[in-house]
């Protein structure tokens, strides 16, 4: 490895190709590329033509002599085991699942929100139940709920009506109810409401392993499932709880970890077994990128940073 640097947002679907390869550019420089071997796995990347957009993009610009582009969520089932295969879910500010087998098939799943068939998205779409449980509890459609005066509290309105009205006028910007997602994990034990969504959240996540498994015919297997990304590896207990009772209703032989490394973790890693590296050197580059990003940091919102790894 060459170092490590760290960089903003660069979610090409927020800010496009061109943009996040900008990013990762400026911080390829930053530690010297180019590289022998550069791995890049970014999150947005969610179909082969945009894999191949952006290899098409970081080869263009050089930034090594082989380049490996792919999903986030493949770092993230690196970081968590050392089989190479599994179901690795990611959720943080979106939501992702990606299942391999032992015979190296793939399964993907488009992670575009509700138009492609997902129910709890992320952060966004907790903050989302948030703000309509809170609309709800306060004109009395719902039940009553905390929610109601500690969203809007949080944006520093006076109630749910008013938080509306500065959604629908652009003066909260929408990818900002992400921040909501700590306030309902927090209170998710004394509130009803609140527990009824971090309830749905694990539900989403037992559904995605099983679509996995279940296409990779592997439910009665003995298969390690990996979870990352800022909600999952928050430690909240109600939410790894509940995954954990759903998965054992999947199949007796699941076997469930929360990655205790940051994604940037698993794509080194990726680059290493690439490279052919001994098991000390995989051993180093954990601990030096644990030591570097803050293992199980607990932030539970916020896009990710900038996930690749230059060899």
């Amino acid at each position: 490895m060459l170092g490590f640097a760290r960089g903003p947002l660069s979610h090409p679907h927020h800010i496009g190709v061109e943009a996040s390869a900008d990013v990762v550019g400026a911080l390829a420089a930053e530690v010297g590329a180019p590289a022998d071997l550069a791995v890049l796995l970014v999150a947005g990347l969610d179909f082969p033509d945009e894999e191949d957009a952006y290899l098409a993009e970081a080869e263009r610009r050089g930034w090594a002599t082989q380049t490996v582009v792919g999903n986030d969520t493949y770092a993230v089932l690196r970081a968590g085991t050392e089989r190479g295969w599994g179901v690795a879910v990611t959720c943080g500010a979106g939501m992702n699942c990606v299942g391999v087998g032992q015979d190296g098939r793939r399964v993907r799943f488009p992670s575009l929100g509700a138009v492609s068939g997902d129910l709890m998205d992320g952060g966004g779409a907790v903050g989302l139940a948030a703000v309509t449980a809170a609309a709800r509890s306060d004109d009395r459609r719902g039940p009553r709920t905390d929610l109601e005066r500690l969203v809007p509290e949080h944006f520093g309105v006076a109630n749910p009506v008013e938080l509306g009205r500065a959604i629908h006028a652009g003066r909260v910007p929408w990818r900002r109810l992400g921040e909501l997602a700590p306030i309902v994990f927090d209170i998710a034990e004394k509130d009803a409401v609140a527990g009824e969504i971090v309830d749905r959240l694990a539900g989403e996540v037992v559904a995605l392993v099983r679509a996995a498994l279940t296409r990779l015919e592997l439910v009665d297997d003995e298969v390690e499932v990996v979870l990352g990304g800022g909600l999952l590896q928050s430690g909240n207990g109600r939410l790894l709880d509940g995954i954990a009772a759903g998965l054992r209703e999947v199949g007796p032989g699941l076997s469930m970890h929360v990655a205790s490394s940051r994604p940037i973790v698993g794509a080194a890693l990726a680059a290493l077994d690439r490279l052919g590296a001994p098991p000390e050197a995989h051993a180093r580059a954990r601990e030096e990128l644990d030591r570097a990003t803050g293992a199980l940091g607990g932030h539970v919102t916020g896009d990710p940073p900038a996930v690749g790894e230059l060899a």
